[in-house]
């Protein structure tokens, strides 16, 4: 949970860290509009992707599912600057299925916390694992680092790819082929 006078704190002692006047006009609120931010882009935080991905469909197909371009926007926890991109999650079924959305909002739970794309690639996987237990999961996450943008490098529009194959996706590479030519790679 969100301490929101702690982040106000902080804002506070940043602001006077680099130079600024809390008591400008323009700065008086910036605390507050903060820490209201920040409760919304770290609710994932206090989130559980099982709430979403437990939530299952009987069916009697095994054929791969495919949600992609799911747009999210992140937190590096290296640097504090934003990350974003699109995931891609395929998997395929062992006699349940779930809606479609549940997908998008799991990203969403994963996304909204301190990350590292890496971490957060691999933790949707393990949760479609673990919540609805399909014979496979494959999630690849393509994303712009703002710390690679803004500041040091500062090569804007450099993207970093990311996989976790998981269960059949491990073991069978015609199911990874066949995920890159529905994404159309």
């Amino acid at each position: 949970m969100i301490d929101h006078e702690k982040v106000e704190q902080a804002v506070r002692l940043l602001l006077e860290g680099i130079g600024e006047d809390v008591n400008r006009e323009g700065l008086i609120d910036t605390p507050d509009r903060i820490a209201r931010m920040y409760e919304e882009i770290y609710g994932g935080m206090k989130e559980d992707a099982g709430v979403h991905l437990m939530k299952t469909f009987t069916v009697e197909s095994s054929e791969m599912v495919i949600e992609k371009d799911i747009t999210f926007y992140s937190t590096c926890e290296h640097h504090l600057l934003p990350f974003y991109g699109k995931a891609h999650i395929a998997y395929i079924p062992d006699g349940k299925v779930v809606g479609l959305s549940k997908l998008a909002r799991t990203v969403e739970v994963f996304a909204r916390r301190l990350q590292l794309q890496e971490q957060l690639t691999g933790q949707i996987a393990d949760a479609l694992m673990e919540y609805m237990q399909p014979k496979g999961a494959l999630v690849m996450v393509e994303a712009e680092h703002m710390c690679m943008t803004m500041r040091g490098i500062k090569k804007p529009g450099s993207q970093t790819v990311t996989l976790a194959r998981r269960g059949v996706f491990e073991t069978d590479p015609t199911l990874e082929e066949r995920f890159f030519r529905m994404l159309g790679r």
